[in-house]
């Protein structure tokens, strides 16, 4: 028996096939079209689906994957091999979304050499389209040796969770003025290296109004305010599907939690009460078979009297 995924013919929906695929050079144009982007993060084929055909722009196969799907207390656990083998899951459901795939700690921190190899794989076996690194003024070199290798670099600047130990937490950047002239300079940095965008993480609103101001790249903020070209979130924390409170600038859209919680313990209240599968839920012999087994079975009983 043949079952279709998500209840339709295999492959894509027509609509979703008909969508103009999303590049780097789009991002471009919805920024000078003044028109938002979104972004969400996406960590397997399924959710990688759902989200590709609602629309959104880019997906990001973030490693915030490291706490939302694999339970480590932080990004830095997560290796190269585990980034790339849920980068392949993405792939496979995404049609005309801009695939970002996060450099993890360590990918990029040692050598540029080591570095283009991991950007590399990122883009022939996983099949992204863009790859993330964090850093500003101290990356630009390295981010222009991987963009001179025709591989498309996202930039991250702010708060960047793979810096945590050195910044003490959690923390939003950019409070003071010397911390926002560090800011600008990190953007204008990775503006003139060329990256297709620069992800805006935990600045206050109006550094981050400066900044998109200033830059011809497009803007994705995350806890940095309205006045990004874009908007990014985890998948995870619109759905309530983490076991922690959110961050302040994080909306809930739905809960998924309750919904999965609900359909679990109806499952589990059926079984032990016997009701599933009913009849109708089972499969059952071809008359033929089933007049041919009852006889074999009678005259099996009869033998044991």
């Amino acid at each position: 028996m043949s079952i279709t995924p998500f209840g339709g013919r295999p492959g894509f929906s027509g609509d979703h096939e008909l969508r103009r695929k999303v590049t780097t050079a789009s991002l471009r144009e919805l920024k000078l079209r003044h028109e938002p982007i979104t972004c969400l993060t996406a960590y397997d084929y399924s959710t990688a689906r759902l989200v590709d055909e609602a629309g959104i722009e880019m997906i990001l196969v973030g490693d915030s994957l490291a706490q939302t799907v694999l339970g480590y207390d932080n990004t830095l656990s997560v290796t190269m091999d585990e980034m790339l083998h849920h980068v392949k899951a993405v792939r496979r459901g995404v049609k005309n979304a801009l695939l970002l795939a996060d450099m993890p700690y360590g990918s990029y921190h040692l050598d540029a050499q080591s570095a283009l190899g991991n950007a590399t794989r990122f883009v022939k076996e996983g099949g992204a389209e863009v790859v993330k690194i964090e850093g500003g003024e101290k990356r630009a070199d390295l981010i222009r040796r991987i963009i001179d290798a025709e591989i498309p670099v996202a930039g991250h600047i702010g708060l960047t969770p793979q810096s945590v130990n050195v910044m003490g937490g959690y923390k939003v950047q950019g409070k003071n003025l010397g911390d926002i002239e560090q800011l600008m300079r990190d953007a204008v940095a990775l503006d003139r290296a060329g990256v297709a965008c620069i992800v805006l993480e935990g600045i206050p609103r109006e550094v981050a109004a400066m900044i998109t101001a200033e830059v011809a790249t497009p803007t994705i903020g995350i806890g940095a305010g309205p006045e990004c070209d874009g908007q990014v979130l985890v998948f995870h924390d619109i759905l309530n599907l983490t076991f922690s409170p959110p961050a302040k600038f994080v909306r809930r859209y739905g809960d998924a939690a309750a919904l999965i919680g609900h359909a679990v313990r109806a499952f589990r209240a059926d079984v032990k009460s016997q009701q599933y599968p009913s009849d109708e839920e089972s499969y059952h012999l071809p008359k033929e078979t089933k007049a041919g087994l009852d006889t074999v079975l009678a005259r099996k009983r009869a033998m044991q009297r």
